[in-house]
């Protein structure tokens, strides 16, 4: 637990997205009355992004990163967080590498989703349709989402969950993107809940 001060009963999330949001809704619909767990802050590096519109209907907290430079010293987001209470970072479509300080300040406490099986189709710029469009190019019959760890480098964290589903062989992107979204809207919050509720039990 990263808030010495927080209590144990009330966990704070940040959620990190650069888009429309949908994986951020699905996790606060689920943590809505979640009795431990609570979605404290929404953070995004574009300032007409949908997941902005989302944390004003649900009234919670945002914050827009303006400077690149400033966010990959992270300095400023850390302090900010702090300020907030934050325990865990989850990201959901966030487009930009999580400094390394931050990291280590949050170290196991930073989740992020990938729209594919790691440790096929990761790796930098290898995101959203990007990712639909190599695996229907490869002819793959099978697709599906990753939950993992964030590290220092694009996709590389230990893997927590994942979950296939079936696709035919270059299938329209579009559409494995829907499936997988799907896969993602539906397991993100239960392994969220699952993987804090068991690490706050073993880190004491």
């Amino acid at each position: 637990m990263i808030s010495e001060d927080n209590p144990v009963t009330t966990l704070h999330l940040a959620i990190f997205a650069s888009g429309r949001g949908s994986n951020a809704q699905a996790i606060i619909d689920y943590f809505r009355n979640h009795k431990s767990i609570q979605v404290r802050l929404i953070v995004s590096n574009k300032s007409h992004a949908g997941v902005l519109d989302i944390a004003h209907r649900e009234a919670i907290p945002s914050y827009v990163i303006k400077d690149r430079a400033s966010f990959e010293q992270g300095k400023k987001i850390s302090k900010y967080l702090s300020g907030y209470k934050i325990d865990y970072i989850i990201l959901a479509g966030f487009l930009w590498r999580i400094p390394e300080n931050l990291i280590d300040r949050y170290k196991q406490n930073i989740l992020n989703i990938h729209p594919a099986l790691l440790p096929k189709y990761g790796g930098k710029g290898m995101y959203g349709q990007h990712v639909h469009q190599a695996v229907s190019a490869a002819g793959e019959v099978q697709s599906g989402m990753t939950i993992h760890l964030v590290s220092p480098q694009y996709d590389e964290g230990k893997i927590i969950f994942q979950k296939t589903v079936n696709i035919n062989a270059h299938e329209d992107p579009k559409i494995i993107a829907q499936k997988v979204l799907g896969l993602e809207h539906r397991y993100y919050p239960t392994t969220i809940e699952k993987y804090i509720l068991q690490h706050q039990k073993t880190s004491g």
